[in-house]
This record gives C-alpha cells, structure tokens and sequence, in this order.
C-alpha cells in the first residue's frame, strides 16, 4: 500500500499545471462530455510526459538515488501542503550537505513546475568534493538554468560562522537537510540556526532515519566500528524530535515507510552488494575496512534485525520520517 501510494503521488506531479487549467474551466467529465477545448501552452509539460512511452515503460532502479528521490517526493507533497512560499513574489530555497546534487535537482524541479511563475533562488552549502558534481549536474539541466546558485564550498559549521560574521544574514523559503544533520557537531545549535534562517512562512524541512530502522539498528549494534569518522553519534528521529520540544519549535513529522532489496549483499561475486554494504557503513570499501568477524556479525544482523524476507528476496527497512519545523 505505501508504495501504491508513492506510485500515485508521483504520478500527480507531472498533473499538477493539467488539474489547475481544467480546474479554471470548471470542466466536468460528466456534464461535458462532448466539449471539444484547446489546451493550453501551460500544460504541454504534462502532455508530453503522460504521451512519452519512454516515461510509462521505464523501471526504477533500486539504490540510494531512486530511494531518497521517492522520499525527496513525498516530503514535498507535505512541504507543498504547509503552503511553502505562499504570497511570496520569489522562492529562496538553501540546501545544507547536499553532495553531488540529484536531490536538490530534483526539489528545485518539482518547485518549478509547482509555481511556474515564480522566481526561485538556490544556495547550497557542502563542504566536500561533490560540489564539483553538482555543478556539472547543473550545467547540463536545462530547466535549472534560469535559477540563479550561490554556492558555499564549506561544512555546515563553517556557514554559520560566515553568516554571523556577516550579520546580514539572508533567509529562506524552504531549508531542506537530507540525511545530514548527523554530521553536524551540536544538534541543538544547528537546528536554532537555521531555523533563524526561515522567512515568516518558511520551513526546514529534515530527513532522518526513525529509531529502530535497519539503519539505527545497523549504525548501534556497531557503534564502536562505524562511528569512527565524521558521524560520531547515529542520530535519529527520535532525537531530532526531542531537540525541537526541548528548544519549543513546532513541527510536523510525517512517516516514510521504505524498504530496499538487499540480497546482493550475500552474494560475495556481486559488485552491486559490495557497493550497497559500502554505502550502509559508509566506507570506500566494505570488505576492506572490517576483520572477517565484523563483516560476519554484520551481515548476520542485517539479514535477521535490520530486513525482512519475501519472495526469497531480502528487504532492508529503510524507514524514514520527515520533519518540518515552523518558522
């Protein structure tokens, strides 16, 4: 059911201009049956995507990408629903520890085509070589090339020092932080920040692990294995949630039900599960970085605790929450 779900709202996106217009001409599919109309150069878009064989045959390929962009998706729908932007004349969107960009590319589209007459603003804050990715990704996205980036080559902490150094500090629409705020040092002073950030009716918008995922589960069973690097403490939903009661911000949290196919991972020959059990340790190479022992326990724990079997198939659960805090 949940993915039907996804399925539909996915779908809607690429009807959204549609719906407008025949909303405007009060159509009714049962008093005008035979009113011939014109459409439109407004709604070419969605005829052309829902007339392209292309876009009605091609799969989804599982991975990081397809399964945050279904997330991305889902969150939103409910940003869209707070009424992000509203009696706004333009859009300024900022994208904390964005990486190579296919998120953010993604929002800043679905942003377009939901307010096609409205200017939209990008900056982007990250502080790794993926900056370079994500404007190359840009240059080659033709609806993105009358948004105008400022880009921030530097952490999250190093942006806030900038700004408060500045004074004149720039605010938001939308803040969005996906999958990132555990890398941050101070959960706290963070989230205060950027929610310093939001224009009047703005929202930060925070998607994080739940508690008791395959994730929370993997990343504190191996605590003292993983939380090595830049992440020092696995951070959750339920954290990021009690942080905004104890700092009195209000928020929603919407629930994002995912799984991901994962029985590569147990096949030794497959580069594919070698690639997933790379990116759930976070590591340059699995099989490299761990004794024989670790990756044992590892996979044990990822085949009994973190998924589930059907069809002979493992699935990973994957779920994740949305989190949008109130300006």
């Amino acid at each position: 059911m949940a993915a039907a779900h996804l399925v539909v709202l996915l779908g809607l996106l690429h009807m959204r201009l549609l719906q407008r217009w025949l909303a405007s001409i009060r159509f009714s599919a049962k008093k005008h049956k035979r009113l011939l109309v014109t459409f439109p150069p407004s709604v070419e878009n969605d005829l052309r995507y829902w007339g392209s064989p292309q876009h009605l045959l091609q799969g989804t390929s599982l991975g990081r990408i397809s399964l945050e962009s279904v997330w991305l998706r889902e969150c939103f729908f409910q940003a869209y629903r707070c009424r992000i932007g509203a009696g706004e004349s333009r859009l300024d969107v900022l994208g904390v520890g964005s990486g190579g960009g296919e998120l953010d590319v993604q929002l800043l589209s679905l942003l377009q085509s939901t307010f096609p007459a409205v200017p939209i603003t990008a900056d982007i804050v990250e502080g790794s070589t993926q900056l370079t990715e994500f404007k190359a990704l840009v240059a080659k996205t033709t609806n993105l090339q009358k948004i105008p980036f400022t880009w921030h080559f530097m952490r999250s902490e190093s942006y806030e020092r900038e700004v408060k150094a500045n004074r004149g500090m720039k605010t938001f629409d939308l803040i969005h932080m996906v999958h990132m705020i555990g890398y941050v040092d101070n959960l706290a002073d963070t989230i205060k920040f950027y929610h310093s950030l939001l224009k009047n009716n703005g929202r930060l918008m925070i998607i994080v692990s739940t508690a008791n995922s395959g994730w929370d589960t993997l990343w504190k069973t191996y605590k003292e294995e993983l939380c090595v690097g830049r992440i020092t403490e696995y951070c959750t939903s339920v954290d990021v949630t009690a942080c905004l009661k104890s700092l009195g911000l209000k928020y929603e949290e919407h629930a994002i039900p995912i799984t991901a196919d994962i029985s590569e991972c147990f096949d030794p020959s497959s580069q594919t599960g070698e690639q997933l059990l790379s990116f759930f340790t976070m590591k340059d190479h699995f099989h490299q970085s761990f004794t024989l022992e670790i990756r044992a326990g590892m996979l044990d724990l990822l085949r009994n605790k973190c998924s589930t079997e059907k069809d002979g198939k493992l699935f990973f659960n994957a779920d994740s929450s949305c989190i949008l805090v109130y300006a």
